[in-house]
C-alpha cells in the first residue's frame, strides 16, 4: 500500500466508501465531500502499488482556523489546544486488517510533529456505536477529552486526542 494526495476525480470513491461505512461515519452526498474536500489541509486516500485508482482507505483532516461549521471540530477550537483533526478515516471492508489505518494516520501524526502540534484529534460514535473503532483508536494513543451529542441529539461521540510527541519526548 502506498498513499496519495486525493482529488476531485475521486469524490465518486470516496462518496462510496463512506457511505459504506454508515453508521460508522455520516452519510454524505457527493456535493459535501466536494466540499469536505475543498477546506481540508490533508486528504490521503491508500491505493495498491500496482492500482493508483482504486481507494481502499482514506482520510481527511483539518487545522485549526479553517472555519469549517462541525460541532466535532469546533469542540477542539474551543477546547484551545493546538490540534490537528482528523474529520474522516474510512477503510473498505475488504482492505480491513492490512494496517490501512495505521499508514494513513501515521502521515497526520508526521504531518502534526512537523509542525509542532500538540495532539491528533477526532471522534468516534458512541451511539450508534463502534467499538472497533473505539480499540483501533485506543491502540494508536487516543484518549477520551470529552463526549457530545451531534446532528439534533441522533449521533452521540466520543472526543479524543493523542499526543504528538516529538523525537525527545520518546
Amino acid at each position: 500500500m502506498r498513499l496519495r494526495d486525493l482529488s476531485t476525480a475521486d469524490l465518486p470513491q470516496l462518496v462510496e466508501l463512506n457511505n459504506a461505512a454508515v453508521p460508522a461515519v455520516p452519510t454524505t452526498p457527493i456535493n459535501e465531500m466536494a466540499d469536505l474536500l475543498e477546506v481540508s489541509d490533508i486528504a490521503i486516500g491508500a491505493v495498491d502499488e500496482t492500482d493508483a485508482d482504486t481507494l481502499h482507505g482514506f482520510l481527511i483532516g483539518l487545522r485549526p482556523g479553517s472555519g469549517y461549521d462541525s460541532e466535532n471540530y469546533r469542540f477542539f477550537t474551543d477546547r484551545g489546544t493546538d490540534y490537528f483533526y482528523v474529520d474522516r478515516i474510512v477503510v473498505a471492508e475488504e482492505a480491513r486488517g492490512r494496517q490501512i489505518g495505521q499508514l494513513l494516520y501515521a502521515r497526520v501524526f508526521d504531518l502534526a510533529r512537523e509542525e509542532g502540534r500538540d495532539e491528533v484529534a477526532c471522534e468516534v460514535n458512541l451511539d450508534p456505536p463502534n467499538p472497533g473503532s473505539l480499540v483501533f483508536h485506543g491502540r494508536l494513543g487516543f484518549s477520551e477529552v470529552g463526549q457530545q451529542s451531534t446532528k439534533g441529539g441522533t449521533v452521540r461521540v466520543s472526543l479524543m486526542a493523542a499526543p504528538v510527541l516529538t523525537i525527545t519526548d520518546a
